[in-house]
């Protein structure tokens, strides 16, 4: 575990990025995290005193990593950009597990099964949180069915919200 302080940041103009609220990991303490590794990786631990775990670190390119933070996360925390946080950190080696409804859904699709089963972990959380967090059964049914016909076009997730606000407008 490694333990550190650090400035909540914001990007400006960044791309898909623009307004996140980020820390940023130097790249001495992902490598004494995940030594190495230069992809993205899962981490658990706390900010201030509010646990977390399954947070991606993502990389940067220049061997330092971000670690991107919510709303719901920075309202946790009671924090905002330019203000100090104590980070403590540890890789997250939880086991990946598909739900069983979604998991029946892509077994009836045998190409979106096995377009889903090349991806790696974290992108298929992806698909997998963004149905789970579905506030109703409907809208849970209705995600499950787009992202199976989303994995069958071989659509990664960014492409599939893309498209899915593409068609909406």
């Amino acid at each position: 575990m490694v333990r550190f302080n650090t400035t909540i940041l914001k990007f400006g103009e960044q791309g898909e990025k623009t307004g996140w609220s980020y820390i940023l990991i130097t790249e001495e303490l992902a490598q004494q995290l995940n030594p190495g590794n230069k992809k993205s990786f899962r981490v658990k631990g706390k900010l201030d005193e509010h646990p977390f775990a399954g947070i991606a670190l993502m990389p940067m390119g220049d061997g330092t990593f971000i670690m991107a933070l919510k709303a719901s996360v920075r309202k946790a925390i009671r924090k905002r950009a330019g203000d100090t946080l104590t980070v403590m950190l540890e890789v997250d080696e939880t086991p990946f597990t598909v739900p069983e409804d979604f998991m029946e859904c892509l077994n009836d699709e045998p190409k979106a099964l096995e377009y889903f089963n090349k991806l790696p972990a974290h992108h298929k959380k992806y698909f997998i949180n963004w149905i789970e967090s579905a506030k109703t059964f409907e809208t849970k049914t209705k995600r499950m069915a787009q992202a199976v016909t989303a994995l069958s076009k071989q659509m990664h997730y960014g492409l599939m919200i893309r498209s899915l606000k593409e068609n909406r407008g």
